[in-house]
């Protein structure tokens, strides 16, 4: 009987636990609390980074229109001529004042001999000249002692004549050899000054004019015999050497390049808005692509006086109806820091990218955003 109660009084069915709800819903937001910290983090990282890059763009000027520039001089030949040696090669260092190229002397040594002639020739002819100018003004003062004595000889046949001592034909003739007299005495006076003309005595000219013209040939043949010897102008090293002995050449062609780096720079192309803070002597660090890592000191040494375009070959001409505005570039010169190069790494024609520390400080940065200021 007991087991049929049961049997028609069943358990009810149990129900299921509800879900924990609560608990989801506070990891979801745990979760966007996390996100939205992280969030705002980056962005005020990004504007910590974005307000540096900012100030450093004011502080450190940049461009990567940028070369390392150096003289470079160009040997050449003063007088045509053979050469006879080249005592260099491409790419070879040599000292200022190291012989580069020999022409053959032979021609200009013959020159230089036939001068040294010419002027101790000069110096003989200018001693028998002074003898002739000695002895013309001898015979002008033989002819002035004959002209004397025909005018004492004119004046007393004139008495003689008045008291009728002598016939009219001799005073005729006394009258005739005074005037003889005279033209000799203006003959002898012409030469005298035509030999000091020759001799350089007469005129503005100098005492020893010949002399001094035949020392002239001699000086020019001299140095027309040095320059067969060509020497190097300065420290550097041999490029572009186009001489060879046996070569025939013409005064003022080109035989090689001296570049010397002793010297070099930097001419950095920035743009006309990058140099409102630029000065002479600022700090300037530079990298070189040939040598990546490595870092160049150097400082600005001048900024030039005027836009590339303006200094090119065609300037452009603004003064036309369809003109376009387009940024200009300013060259700036950046002398190297001989320490920080000692090697000579760096050749001519290498791209750098040089920074210009204006070493600007931010108040000053600032007061160029106030309006106001």
């Amino acid at each position: 009987m007991h087991d049929v109660k049961e049997e028609q009084n069943p358990r009810p069915a149990s129900r299921p636990d509800p879900p924990p709800e609560t608990p989801r819903k506070e990891g979801g937001n745990g979760t966007r609390k996390k996100a939205g910290v992280i969030l705002l983090v980056l962005l005020v990282a990004g504007a910590l980074l974005g307000f540096r890059l900012w100030v450093r763009s004011h502080t450190h000027v940049t461009t990567d229109n940028a070369f390392v520039d150096s003289h470079v001089y160009g040997i050449s030949a003063r007088v045509p001529g053979t050469i006879s040696r080249v005592l260099v090669n491409d790419n070879q260092f040599v000292r200022k004042g190291d012989l580069l190229v020999e022409l053959d002397r032979a021609d200009y040594d013959v020159r230089e001999r036939n001068a040294a002639a010419g002027l101790a020739m000069a110096r003989n002819e200018t001693s028998g000249d002074y003898a002739k100018v000695e002895e013309r003004k001898a015979s002008a003062v033989n002819a002035g002692a004959r002209l004397t004595q025909a005018d004492l000889d004119l004046q007393r046949g004139r008495t003689l004549f008045t008291r009728e001592v002598i016939p009219k034909e001799q005073l005729d003739r006394l009258e005739t050899a005074r005037k003889v007299a005279a033209a000799q005495l203006r003959e002898a006076e012409e030469g005298v000054r035509r030999a000091e003309a020759e001799v350089g005595l007469a005129g503005k000219g100098g005492r020893d004019a010949r002399v001094a013209q035949r020392q002239a040939q001699l000086k020019e043949a001299e140095l027309n015999l040095s320059y067969t010897m060509l020497h190097a102008p300065a420290d550097g090293y041999i490029t572009r050497k186009a001489a060879e002995p046996g070569n025939t050449i013409q005064a003022g062609q080109s035989l090689m390049a001296l570049v010397a780096l002793d010297d070099a720079w930097v001419t950095a192309n920035y743009k006309e808005r990058q140099l409102t803070n630029v000065r002479p002597g600022q700090k300037v660090e530079f990298e070189v692509d040939a040598y990546p890592g490595k870092t160049f000191r150097g400082r600005v040494d001048s900024i030039m006086a005027g836009t590339g375009a303006a200094f090119s070959l065609l300037p452009p001409e603004n003064a036309t109806g369809n003109y376009v505005k387009v940024v200009q570039r300013i060259p700036v010169k950046i002398a190297i820091d001989r320490e920080s190069d000692p090697d000579h790494l760096l050749r001519v024609g290498m791209s750098v990218v040089p920074v210009i520390l204006t070493e600007q400080k931010l108040r000053d940065i600032l007061k160029g955003l106030n309006p106001f200021y």
